[in-house]
């Protein structure tokens, strides 16, 4: 586990170009620092990495990812966190023991990059494994005072389609909709916009809810026929 934290500190320093961290850094208005360290550069190195360097047990590989992800230094290492948490040989791996691991991500990370890639690809796939521990959590999630964990009971559910359980997804989205913050009102619009998809006149009716924020409802119609 520690040569593998290890060896991806070391390939993201070889691959960066630190003349490209000031704008990484201000777009994400980061206060962590990045290395410089584009996506496909970074997951070619990574890939090699986690190639090279396979973990044995479930326990090493929560503790290798939580590693990364509490000592990073670069914002690049948390990215490498979140690729080594979902990658393909760990899948089997993807239990409720992740939770915690992901709930600490969630809390800590405290921004939308991060916090989407694990509320989608992640709670989502546990969410769809174990629906009768994952549902009344993310009922929880939903009304927690922690605004990034609300945010990510609403998106969890972003790549489901015709597999959303609708009501939750309006059980998540009901305590928050007098929230005046905009990561939350852009998460109603973001996940009714991907609902609608699936069923553009269900989710024309629900925002014309007498609480829905403008902002939300901009989102959850773009797509949609203004006619």
């Amino acid at each position: 586990m520690t040569t593998l934290v290890e060896k991806v500190r070391i390939a993201l320093t070889e691959v960066a170009d630190p003349s490209r961290a000031p704008a990484m850094a201000a777009y994400m208005k980061s206060v962590m620092p990045f290395l410089g360290v584009t996506s496909v550069p970074r997951r070619n190195a990574l890939r090699r990495v986690f190639r090279e360097h396979r973990l044995e047990s479930a326990p090493e590989w929560r503790r290798a990812v939580l590693a990364l992800w509490r000592e990073a230094e670069y914002r690049e290492e948390r990215y490498a966190a979140i690729e080594l948490a979902s990658h393909r040989y760990y899948q089997s791996w993807q239990t409720l023991y992740t939770v915690p691991m992901y709930e600490e991500m969630i809390v800590t990370g405290a921004w939308w990059d991060v916090v989407d890639d694990i509320a989608v690809h992640r709670i989502g796939t546990l969410l769809e494994r174990y629906p009768d521990a994952m549902r009344p959590l993310m009922l929880e999630w939903a009304n927690d005072s922690d605004m990034w964990k609300r945010r990510a009971s609403i998106l969890c559910q972003n790549s489901f389609k015709k597999r959303t359980d609708l009501g939750l997804l309006h059980a998540c989205i009901e305590p928050n909709l007098s929230d005046t913050e905009f990561f939350i009102r852009k998460a109603i619009g973001w996940a009714l916009r991907e609902y609608a998809k699936t069923d553009p006149d269900e989710v024309v009716r629900y925002v014309d809810h007498q609480g829905i924020s403008g902002l939300s409802r901009r989102e959850a119609l773009r797509n949609l026929p203004t006619s």
